[in-house]
């Protein structure tokens, strides 16, 4: 049986072709897919981490970039504890627009949701528009965990779900954190469907009639 002691519910957000389903994929199947589905509405994985002792299930929800699914994807903030405002370090215009997908994750979800920002494509070095240091600065006047991945290579991924998720039960611990129901199942099992998306909105599970190539756009 696949028991677990904590459910975490993680949702990533950002522009189109930072790479969001790909760190996914990255993090709860161990691959990169150079062919990849286009985000419909949002995606999602699983995958349980040993943390402080601790079985942890992190739930991730992988949101579409694009403006017309907002309203879907809007319904999804609030079961979530914890936050990815993903850009891209090789495209300027994603890194602007974190500022905008952070008020939105603000704006609709739980004050109490740890936010993480995460630079992607890292390995791209001779293609990087933003320095680590623009990234940490910005992590650091908003109050941000801060990682900079490679979903590609999978550099800092698991580290990046590891740290936020040991940060969660830091606060647990401390009583600085209290995790609704609906966000925390305490020794018990829950399958892929299970629980809990929103029942008034469509999730993509791997639709195979919708895969298209990246392009490099995923990593």
């Amino acid at each position: 049986m696949n028991t677990f002691d904590y459910l975490f519910r993680f949702i990533i957000v950002g522009d189109t072709n930072v790479g969001k389903t790909c760190l996914l994929s990255q993090f709860t199947e161990r691959v990169f897919k150079t062919e990849h589905e286009a985000t419909i509405g949002v995606e999602f994985g699983s995958r349980i981490l040993k943390v402080k002792e601790k079985r942890v299930k992190i739930q991730i929800w992988d949101t579409a970039g694009q403006e017309t699914f907002k309203s879907v994807t809007r319904s999804y903030y609030k079961g979530a504890i914890a936050g990815f405002v993903v850009y891209d370090v090789t495209d300027q215009y994603s890194f602007q627009n974190a500022a905008r997908w952070l008020e939105e994750i603000q704006a609709h979800s739980n004050e109490e949701m740890i936010i993480a920002l995460v630079g992607n494509k890292a390995d791209q070095e001779e293609k990087r528009k933003i320095s680590r240091e623009q990234g940490e600065a910005f992590a650091k006047e908003n109050n941000l965990l801060f990682f900079e991945t490679s979903a590609r290579k999978g550099t800092q991924v698991d580290d990046a779900f590891y740290q936020v998720s040991s940060d969660i039960l830091t606060k647990l611990e401390n009583g600085d954190l209290r995790l609704k129901d609906e966000t925390r199942i305490r020794g018990n099992t829950m399958n892929m469907r299970g629980g809990n998306a929103p029942s008034n909105t469509a999730v993509n599970l791997n639709d195979k009639n919708k895969k298209q190539a990246s392009g490099g756009g995923c990593c």
